[in-house]
């Protein structure tokens, strides 16, 4: 029960506090593309103090998280961490569902910070402006992140990783890392319930370019879930 009242306390003050946040975003976003990252930064960073204060929710980071031009690869298990890494980074490129793009006003702003969406249907037209648009951001050093099962899992579970992952990867030529984590378990896919408790990034050694798709698809598969055993 108490779990509950802190859910919906979470809820009311969170979206209710975005909405003047997004709208100052979008004026923002208007003039200033540095602007942009910093409402983003400011947003997550919210979103942050809400999780922590209301619903208890810690963060914790073993390894290092590099603002650097590496693509990397997350464990998706919940919203949280979708919302968090604008907090972790500075200026992530996120690859993510084209249809993110048409939410009003929030998907404007998105893609004027960075977040490139892919048309899982589009074949290999749609991939090759992706990459174009990621090479583009690397040239500025910006991290591309990604989230390779396509959407969230419940805790535990191993879906196999979408086919374009390895594509990516592949045409990008940049070194990858994978992140572990183990959000769903404080803040589950299928409730708003969401628990107190600390929620674990795990950097994971960093992979080189240039495998082959069988073995780099095993090898991020095996380490995204490694707090999942």
């Amino acid at each position: 029960m108490l779990a509950a009242i802190r859910s919906m306390l979470f809820l009311l003050i969170f979206y209710g506090g975005s909405t003047p946040i997004i709208i100052l975003s979008f004026i923002v976003a208007v003039f200033s593309e540095s602007g942009t990252h910093f409402m983003a930064k400011v947003w997550s960073g919210y979103h942050y103090f809400c999780a922590r204060f209301i619903l208890g929710i810690r963060v914790e980071v073993k390894g290092e998280i590099r603002n650097e031009p590496l693509l990397y690869v997350f464990k998706h298990e919940s919203m949280f961490e979708t919302i968090d890494l604008l907090r972790l980074f500075d200026k992530p490129v996120v690859i993510a569902k084209k249809e993110l793009l048409v939410i009003p006003l929030w998907g404007w702003i998105a893609k004027r910070h960075g977040l490139l969406g892919i048309d899982r249907n589009g074949g290999g037209a749609a991939m090759r402006q992706i990459i174009k648009q990621a090479k583009g951001a690397v040239a500025d050093g910006r991290p591309i992140v990604i989230f390779a099962e396509g959407s969230r899992a419940r805790h535990g579970e191993r879906p196999e990783l979408q086919t374009g992952f390895a594509g990516i990867y592949k045409l990008m030529g940049l070194p990858l890392v994978p992140v572990a984590l183990n959000s769903g378990i404080v803040s589950p896919r299928d409730t708003f319930i969401q628990k107190s408790g600390v929620i674990t990034y795990a950097v994971q050694d960093e992979i080189e370019p240039g495998l082959e798709r069988e073995d780099i698809r095993h090898r991020v598969h095996t380490a995204i879930n490694v707090l999942n055993d």
